[in-house]
């Protein structure tokens, strides 16, 4: 198959363990896919240094994840990689929905102006990949040690004994914390014994990166129910950079896995959606089906279970990839905290918290989305086909149709570490809440200033001096003013990872100082008075 994208070599170069036998690392990261380098480089970012072990020796081979969410650009963005999606990346963020050869409806995730990432951007994950490795390599903070293999795992009170293989022998290295970010097929949660908890469907998809020169269509994502060129099947399609589309076919549950990979029926697959004459190359291929399920728990003493190693969800809503790395910004700035002396330990108990309520909002969108898209008996077609029809006129309907409810940041609502209002508020990102972008005088945007470190977003008023937070003065009008409800005098606490810790309507220095304790995990005086 042609390709419009080489896949880099990285070295092997023996690690020194294999001369003594034996190491010892503060963390260390196991798997080396976009959320393990992402979990490495934003640890980078904070100063600590970590090992990063992956059994191959390049990036992904095919597209795989290819939808970034605009949650997702924002943290690439504080990691210094924000631009390079946009540049490289498609941009995008109208859906259309067909049923047969009509269409049903259209939507618009993004419809106000004045955001600095956009709904989505479409970039192949190796290129991403590709660009953290160069990012990780560069902070001079992460090993990147390639065709090292974990064997062994070896939890102890107080650290994590690892044995590793690799071309030239094995070694044993021991941790103080391990996160596992090895995937779907995680060789550390085997290793433990560690179910997951869900179901897998049984329908089979086909997914196809297809080269095709001057095809004139927009950059949207596009889905089809039962449309002729497919007939009792659903299609996927979205544009990618260099001309590549990405396909996917629902095939059903009997489908052969291998025969469907075979280049000339992918063709013909092809050939009757895009028209006898197209032409087009087969770039990547693969048959999968759906999985909605997780681990119990994400902490396992000193191990963290990041991204698919930790839970799966089908593609439609592309909430893996983006979930994957939303784990690594909870856990990271935690950690970090920890590492540093900022934070008790308790703190990381606290990704579990928030991580496995996040999953599972994932799996229930993926699980309702899948049994939409595949339903299980006739009655379930009927009322599917029936709402797709009532689509096309009556705006009540569109709500009740799912291709894939499509990735959204989690709110923590729940989680120990926000102060609860006080006030009345009429709008603006509660506590628990991701910030909300606007753009700012100067010409730039509110999340470029939010930076990896505990801020203090003050709206027209002089800041109130806490230890340990950062200022960020924003006039009490305009825009940012207007998303965050805020009038002279508001003030918003905001985590590391940029979600809501508190907010307040005059910026008290001692209420200030108790949401930043409670933040790090610490009992604070709000705490003492509630109970």
């Amino acid at each position: 198959m042609p390709a419009t994208y080489t896949n880099p070599v990285y070295p092997f170069r023996p690690p020194p363990e294999l001369a003594t036998g034996e190491g010892r690392a503060r963390v260390v990261v196991v798997g080396g896919g976009v959320v393990g380098l992402t979990a490495a480089l934003d640890l980078a970012r904070h100063g600590i240094a970590t090992i990063l072990l992956d059994d191959d020796d390049t990036v992904s081979f095919g597209s795989r994840a290819i939808c970034w969410s605009k949650r997702t650009l924002e943290i690439y963005d504080r990691l210094g990689l924000g631009q390079k999606l946009l540049d490289k990346g498609v941009t995008w963020k109208i859906g259309k929905v067909f049923f047969k050869d009509r269409l049903a409806y259209e939507f618009d995730l993004l419809p106000e102006p004045g955001h600095r990432m956009p709904a989505f951007v479409n970039l192949q994950q190796y290129y991403l990949e590709e660009w953290l490795v160069e990012a990780c390599a560069a902070s001079g903070l992460v090993e990147l040690r390639w065709r090292n293999r974990v064997e062994e795992v070896e939890p102890l009170p107080e650290r994590v004994r690892l044995r590793v293989s690799t071309p030239a022998g094995s070694y044993r290295l021991e941790a103080d914390w391990v996160l596992a970010c090895d995937g779907a097929r995680s060789t550390i949660r085997e290793r433990l014994g560690l179910p997951f908890e869900g179901q897998v469907f049984r329908d089979r998809f086909l997914i196809a990166d297809v080269l095709v020169r001057g095809m004139d269509l927009p950059a949207e994502r596009r889905f089809w129910f039962d449309p002729p060129f497919h007939p009792g099947q659903s299609v996927l399609l979205h544009k990618q950079p260099d001309e590549v589309w990405r396909i996917d076919f629902q095939l059903g549950a009997d489908a052969d896995p291998d025969a469907e990979k075979d280049p000339e029926r992918v063709r013909a697959r092809i050939r009757a959606m895009l028209g006898p004459e197209a032409s087009f190359d087969l770039e990547w291929v693969s048959v999968y089906t759906f999985r909605c399920r997780r681990l119990e728990r994400f902490r396992h003493g000193r191990i963290f279970f990041v991204g698919d190693s930790a839970h799966q969800v089908s593609p439609f809503g592309a909430r893996g990839g983006n979930g994957g790395v939303q784990d690594a910004d909870n856990l990271v700035w935690k950690l970090a905290a920890v590492l540093e002396g900022r934070a008790p330990e308790s703190l990381l108990d606290t990704y579990d918290l928030e991580r496995v309520p996040a999953a599972d909002e994932n799996i229930l969108h993926s699980t309702r989305a899948t049994d939409f898209i595949t339903p299980r008996t006739e009655a379930g077609r009927a009322y599917r086909d029936a709402v797709l029809l009532l689509a096309r006129a009556h705006p009540f309907a569109r709500a009740m149709v799912n291709a894939g409810r499509l990735s959204t940041p989690h709110h923590y609502r729940a989680t120990p570490l926000s102060t609860p209002d006080e006030e009345t508020w009429a709008g603006g990102p509660a506590p628990g809440a991701p910030a909300v972008d606007a753009p700012l005088p100067d010409g730039g945007f509110l999340s470029q200033r939010l930076g990896g470190e505990p801020t203090l977003v003050v709206f027209g008023a002089l800041a109130p001096a806490v230890p340990g937070v950062r200022i960020l003065r924003v006039p009490a009008e305009g825009l940012a003013a207007e998303r965050w409800d805020a009038r002279p005098g508001t003030t918003y606490l905001l985590r590391p990872d940029q979600h809501v810790a508190a907010r307040f309507r005059e910026p008290d220095p001692a209420r200030i100082a108790d949401a930043l304790a409670r933040l790090w995990g610490r009992a604070s005086a709000w705490a003492r008075r509630a109970a």
